[in-house]
């Protein structure tokens, strides 16, 4: 649940009123260090467009795709054969969130959400890197390359498909 709450904090924070953009694409690097500093390394892809709609592609060390389409969210992982299918609660307002952040310096933003404490570097306009300690006080960092702004996106890519003979869990 943690990082479908870190997918829509950065939905939002794409999206506010300080960063001008109606679409974002980049691929991205995300790294969980623990506290005997083991490292995770995730990469993948990420697409993502107004008003709620993203696409995040995991490539590696495995693959897994995240589709979040307005307030539903569809993980679908093929080594295991099973899409995971969740409506996502109305109770969490992400634009306040994404307002109250405060910027610290010159392209660094701070908010803090069900008491985690997010980081945000952004560099003209550009959101470089979301770092965050997660609830087992995982240090996790996901940097952004290759970024696209305001790119024309179908808006069709954030339909899941799956596969007929995946199993499915709805929650």
């Amino acid at each position: 649940m943690k990082y479908l709450l870190l997918l829509f904090l950065l939905q939002q924070l794409l999206f506010s009123s300080e960063i001008d953009i109606h679409s974002f694409e980049a691929d991205f690097q995300q790294t969980i260090t623990n506290e005997k500093e083991n490292k995770l390394i995730y990469e993948g892809h990420l697409t993502a467009m107004q008003p709620k709609y993203a696409l995040w592609q995991y490539k590696k060390p495995m693959q897994k795709s995240i589709y979040i389409n307005d307030n539903r969210v569809t993980i679908i992982e093929p080594d295991i054969e099973q899409a995971i299918i969740k409506r996502l609660s109305g109770d969490f307002d992400f634009f306040t969130i994404i307002k109250k952040a405060k910027k610290i310096s010159e392209d660094t933003y701070e908010t803090k959400f069900q008491n985690v404490k997010y980081e945000i570097k952004i560099q003209k306009n550009s959101i470089i890197s979301i770092k965050y300690h997660d609830e087992l006080d995982n240090s996790i960092v996901i940097t952004f390359s290759n970024q696209k702004e305001n790119k024309e996106i179908k808006k069709q890519i954030f339909t899941p498909i799956i596969p007929q003979d995946y199993d499915i869990i709805e929650g």
